[in-house]
Formats: structure tokens, sequence, C-alpha cells
């Protein structure tokens, strides 16, 4: 899940943004209006977190000209503002969710997730493919009815490999997915840490490398035949 956090304060903005990844997070950080509105343009975002005062202006803007052009992009207003028009304003110019500081940080990590599972309705709690099986919300991976110790860009690229089982996923859209704009986008880092996840799952392995183009999870049961995405063959 990749977000956009729109925050100037020098010290809250590296903050959140590490605390965001810490917590299993794509996470890109904007200082202001014109930074995000760029970034926002040019990436796919899961969610925006957006503070309402900033140097070039009131967020307010940002998110009604986002609005205006069809974006459904959840956004959530992290701002000092409390006073209950300044609620009724965030709502009334687009917000899905609006949380006053100071706040809790594990508050504002659950309300992102949320907004982000709103924003793909295709994504169900539990993935199922061969003998693994992957729980959305709990963050669990078990194979063949062990549960294994994934770190959370782990966890994301084998999301994205399940979601796509037994298609090929490139390089280039697990970047985007998984990683941030830190990310070299020529660098090895897929292929590293698709090696990494690879120790953790065990043999037989699940993934395969499809030369010059990327990797295809296939069901280690089946010979590699694609599994499915629920036992029965449905998601659920």
């Amino acid at each position: 899940m990749r977000v956009l956090v729109l925050e100037d304060d020098p010290e809250l903005g590296p903050a959140l943004t590490r605390g965001l990844r810490e917590a299993g997070f794509a996470v890109d950080h904007a200082g202001d209006l014109a930074d995000a509105d760029l970034k926002l343009a040019v990436n796919t975002y899961d969610c925006l977190i957006a503070d309402r005062v900033l140097p070039d202006g009131d967020a307010l803007g940002l998110l009604a000209a986002q609005r205006k052009a069809g974006s459904t992009l959840p956004v959530l207003l992290l701002t000092a503002l409390d006073a209950i028009s300044d609620r009724v304003a965030g709502f009334e110019h687009g917000a899905d969710d609006y949380l006053v500081k100071p706040f809790a940080f594990a508050e504002l990590a659950a309300r992102v997730r949320t907004l982000c599972r709103r924003a793909r309705p295709a994504r169900l709690p539990e993935l199922r493919a061969g003998g693994l099986e992957l729980d959305l919300p709990r963050r669990r991976v078990r194979r063949d009815g062990v549960l294994l110790t994934l770190t959370a860009k782990e966890f994301a690229v084998l999301e994205v490999l399940m979601l796509r089982a037994g298609e090929v996923v490139t390089r280039s859209e697990l970047i985007e997915r998984c990683w941030d704009e830190q990310a070299e986008p020529m660098s090895n880092v897929v292929d590293v840490l698709v090696g990494q996840l690879r120790r953790r799952l065990g043999p037989p392995d699940p993934v395969e490398t499809v030369r010059g183009a990327g990797y295809r999870l296939i069901a280690p049961d089946t010979g590699g035949d694609t599994g499915t995405r629920t036992g029965t063959g449905t998601r659920r």
C-alpha cells in the first residue's frame, strides 16, 4: 500500500514517514501543495494524509481540485484545526476521514489501513494459492498450515504476487505497488527482496522467475498450476 504524506512540519513529516514505513506502508512525503500535486499526477497512491495549513495554502483546495477531476483517492486530513466547522468543511470538500492533532500513531495507522482497503474493494481478507495462505487484516502468512515470519516489504510483495497468482508481475509493477520514491527503478532491490522471500517460504519454490519479464506465483502443490484465491476457488 502506497501512501502520500502532505505535511510541512520539519519534525512531524519525517516522523510520520518513518512510522508508516515501519508499519508496512510505502510512503512518499510532500512538504507543500505544489509538491503534492506533482506527486499525485505521476504516482498511484492508496491514500493521501494531508495537513490543512501549508506554506502555499489550504489542503482543502487541493482536495477539491482532486475531487473535481474525478479522483476517488481516499483522503485523511490530519490537522490541528479542531472546530466542528473545520471538520465539516473537510468532509464537504471530499475528505474521507479527519484526525485532530495531537494523535496516537496506532490510531492513525489503523485509519490509513482501513482507507487503503476501501480504495481496493476487490481486496478481501484472505488469499490462498497452493499451500500459501495470506491473512490480510492480521498480516499473517502460513504455508501448509505453518505460520511464517515475513518483513513488511516481503509481505507486500507476496500479497501482489498472490493477487495476480499465475500471472507475470513485472519488476516495475512491484516497485510501483510496494516501494516508494526512495527506490531506484534500475536497482536490484526487487530481485534481492524476492530472494529473501523465497528463503522465508522454503521449498518447493513457489515463485517463478520469468526471464526478461518479472515473477509469477505458482501453486507448489500442483506442479506449477496456478492456485486459487480462496480454498473454494473464489475470493472471500
